[in-house]
């Protein structure tokens, strides 16, 4: 019969829900345990394939713990600010707070269908007003420790969101929710000072249980580099140049991670966005340099990075001199320097460098070696690539014969003497853009004033609202709300004056970065989290969520959370101690996508197969850190285990031998759950299911029909008239498969015992623990192989000699047509492993 679970699941989320069964007690910790997944961004009305990837398998993973013992602490919330929800909404003309509110109506539905322990008391909605009034004050928390800015700096810009992105968001040269290539604009735009935290943020990622490769991921990402900054002298041009100096001169500064090649500079290049350009470049070059700029401008800063892509410039008439040589050297702007990159400004040592050497070349710009490979000579004319190692340094003045790695340290001493440079350190990480010229967000909670300037709104005052009554919120360069007098016009806090607000709104990462505070006090309208509850259930123990979160949502968590405990406002500098992403599902080898037509769509299997069958297919489909490729055939096999399991219980709960089982059933229940177990504590779903399904079939053998007891093999042996201790290998089985099928795991296991109540339930009890005992088997399998090839296996006992296991093969029906007629010339005997019979 088939697993009925039309009624059967809908019935046990009612139990659940009447009976409070996921609510979590935050007064009472406890053995304390916070799960976590990644809340889903309600962009669309419905929940797709990969949410239920992120969520089913981390829920019975944190299902697998309270049945260990844990207070678990299992929420879920929508992340409805953003771009993503916006758009949505722009697309069928649709006020984004409508569409918000009825995509998470549904997803909060299908959610429920997931038979998830979420719990809905606490659930957290970061476009509510009660949510982003703490967003605000967060906002407010940094500006008033300085880590909170605006400035004026050249930004990503979206053409078709219409508004600029965080470098994060705009990695490869593309947005990354439109997939529109980036341009540059010069806009005033806000900052949170993420680079004050770059060594902190490195620091202690030691201490982390995350994947090595995000780890890693971000590092890169913090970039950080040892070094030398130089400072090289810039020949006075036009009258009113500084001149601290009163030499003529002025300076630019540069940093380099080679100061070794120090005198191999033979040009300069600036990037053509660097502010010196306008001001050093000649009246003769003007044109040139003007006409450059705007073509840089519309190439991608991956295009401009590219290895691949051939390397442009254009003298500007302007020179440096070099501050150890007196060398007057060209500066030259060119594509392949970025503004964002060091101080926008980079020395030249084409004999050194691939891409200066590739730029010298084409501009017939001088050459100069000045380290050579040990025990070889390289000559400029000769040269058909940078020679980028480390070796000797040569014409170099005092330093000849220095090795270059000596050499670093050494040139930067000279400098440091000279007043020309220093020892330093910089990162390739930005401070993190966050306001956006978009509606659908948290109001940056600033008033700007022509008497007081930047004036915080004051906290009693929170939340700046976001206007409701908004009809024109698509995008059009700048933010909607520019345009309503009746939100930008206020009185400042500090002077009365008629003054304004500001007009962005916060990047919705910002949101993000604190949620999982929210979660612990969301009804608190005194403060954003309550600090004795935050203090007691964080940081979060299990956070589960896609990787490709690794340089945005992830860093600036970490961030958050770093300058929220030196505020003294949390207890913690890590929000998640233990992280592990999921994979990603495939269909047909394919990524899913609309325009390859190979989207999935959960509900109509979910209505098909249930809930349980579908994550559990979910779960069993690969391994759940690198995920696999759906197969809409494939699940049929989940539901003929989750069938199969049905029938044992309707045709032996109810009678089931009682006493303990022995002999080959306790091995093979004591097996499973020492594998489930371990199984479970990697997230190995997928092997720890087919160990039940070993063990189902193992159960179904014995009792429709027991093997026999001589050999034993492939299969339980239960002897004649049943399986003895049933009762509690079924009551095993049932708490086993809770964690994976929640539903058939609570029916399965009251169906074991008339007396059990509905608000009983399988998950107040313990999980089960293997008996290492029963894992000695009384017998062992021998491998029986004739002339090398596998002809039979045995069961015998672990200490059995030669002599009686030559006899047992002899009498085994399976070898007699491989040894009948035949003279045995070779024994090879491997104790309790293998018997090699070598025969002629």
């Amino acid at each position: 019969m088939d697993y009925p679970f039309a009624p059967i699941e809908p019935k046990w989320r009612a139990v659940w829900d009447q009976t409070g069964a996921h609510h979590t007690d935050l007064t009472k910790p406890g053995r304390k345990f916070y799960g976590l997944v990644m809340f889903s961004y309600p962009s669309a009305k419905k929940l797709h394939i990969g949410h239920w990837y992120n969520f089913a398998p981390a829920d019975s993973f944190f299902r697998w713990k309270r049945m260990q013992g844990y207070n678990v602490f299992e929420p879920m919330g929508f992340d409805a600010f953003g771009l993503p929800a916006e758009n949505y909404a722009v697309a069928r003309g649709v006020h984004p707070g409508v569409t918000t509110a009825d995509s998470i109506t549904h997803i909060r539905e299908q959610l429920q269908q997931i038979g998830a322990m979420y719990d809905w008391t606490r659930e957290v909605n970061t476009s509510s007003p009660e949510y982003y009034r703490w967003t605000q004050w967060i906002f407010l928390q940094l500006f008033h420790r300085g880590l909170a800015y605006q400035k004026q700096a050249p930004v990503n810009w979206c053409p078709s969101c219409q508004t600029v992105l965080a470098n994060e968001q705009a990695e490869g040269g593309s947005c990354e929710r439109c997939g529109t290539p980036v341009l540059k604009r010069d806009l005033k735009q806000w900052f949170f000072k993420i680079t004050q935290y770059a060594d902190r943020l490195l620091e202690s990622l030691s201490r982390l249980d995350w994947p090595r490769k995000t780890k890693i991921m971000q590092e890169n990402w913090i970039g950080r580099s040892e070094g030398a900054m130089i400072s090289f002298a810039l020949e006075k041009l036009i009258e009113g140049w500084p001149d601290p100096s009163g030499s003529g001169f002025s300076y630019f500064e540069i940093f380099t991670t080679r100061p070794d090649t120090l005198y191999g500079v033979t040009y300069m290049v600036f990037a053509p966005e660097h502010p010196l350009v306008a001001e050093i470049t000649t009246p003769k070059q003007r044109g040139a340099v003007e006409t450059y700029i705007d073509s840089v401008h519309r190439a991608t800063d991956i295009e401009r990075i590219s290895t691949e892509r051939e390397k442009t410039g254009v003298f500007t008439g302007a020179y440096a001199t070099h501050p150890l040589t007196g060398d007057r050297l060209p500066i030259w702007i060119a594509d392949y320097v970025l503004m964002g990159y060091g101080t926008g400004a980079v020395m030249a040592v084409p004999a050194h460098d691939q891409r200066d050497f590739e730029f010298a070349r084409k501009y017939q710009l001088p050459i100069r070696v000045v380290i050579q490979p040990p025990g070889s000579s390289l000559d400029p004319a000769f040269m058909d690539q940078a020679y980028e190692e480390p070796g000797v340094m040569v014409n170099s003045a005092e330093f000849n014969g220095t090795a270059s790695e000596e050499g670093k340290s050494a040139v930067t001493r000279k400098l440091t003497e000279l007043n020309r440079g220093r020892q330093a350190v910089t990162y390739r990480l930005r401070d993190w853009l966050v306001s956006r010229q978009r509606y659908w967000g948290a109001p940056i909670p600033i008033i700007h004033c022509d008497v007081c300037g930047l004036v915080p709104v004051p906290e009693d005052q929170l939340p700046v609202r976001l206007p409701e009554n908004v009809k024109e919120f698509a995008p059009k360069g700048k933010s909607p709300l520019a345009n309503l007098p009746e939100f930008m016009d206020v009185e400042c806090p500090i002077c009365g004056l008629p003054a304004k607000r500001d007009p962005d709104t916060m990047d919705t990462f910002v949101d993000s970065s604190w949620y999982f505070l929210r979660y612990l006090s969301p009804d608190r309208d005194d403060v954003a989290w309550d600090p004795e509850v935050t203090k007691a259930w964080l940081p979060v123990d299990q956070y589960i969520g896609g990787a490709e979160h690794s340089v945005m949502h992830l860093l600036y968590a970490r961030f958050i959370i770093k300058a929220l405990y030196d505020a003294r406002l949390v207890s913690f500098d890590e929000p998640f101690t233990c992280l592990r992403h999921q994979g990603i599902i495939t269909h047909k080898g394919d990524k899913m996508s609309k325009s390859r037509g190979n989207v999935v769509n959960p509900d109509a299997f979910v209505e098909k197969y249930g809930s349980d069958v579908f994550r559990m297919y979910m779960m069993f489909m690969g391994d759940y850190e690198q995920g696999g490729d759906w197969s809409d055939g494939g699940i049929t096999g989940i539901a003929r285990f989750v069938n199969r399991l049905w029938t044992l219980y309707l045709n032996h709960a109810e009678g089931a031998e009682e006493g303990e089982p022995s002999g080959d059933v306790r091995y093979a229940l004591h097996y499973t759950i020492q594998h489930v177990t371990q199984d479970l504590e990697t997230l190995h779903f997928n092997t720890a299911i087919s160990r039940m399904m070993e063990l189902l079939n193992g159960l179904l053998e014995a009792a429709v029909q027991p093997p026999p007891l001589s050999r034993g093999v492939g299969g339980i042996s239960s002897g004649q008239g049943g399986i003895p201790g049933l009762k509690i290998v079924l009551d095993t089985f049932a708490r086993l498969v809770a964690p994976f099928a929640p539903h058939l795991g609570e029916e399965l296991w009251h169906m074991l015992d008339a007396k059990r109540k509905e608000t009983d339930s399988v998950f107040d009890q313990p999980w089960p623990e293997y008996d290492p005992a029963a894992l000695v088997r009384d017998k062992v399998t021998l491998v029986v192989q004739v002339n090398g090839k596998l002809r039979d296996k045995l069961e015998v006992n672990p200490d059995i000699d030669q002599e009686s296991v030559v006899a047992l093969a002899k009498m085994s029906e399976r070898l007699t047509p491989y040894l009948e007629g035949k003279q045995i010339r070779k024994v090879i005997f491997v104790p309790g492993k293998l018997l090699n019979l070598v025969v002629g």
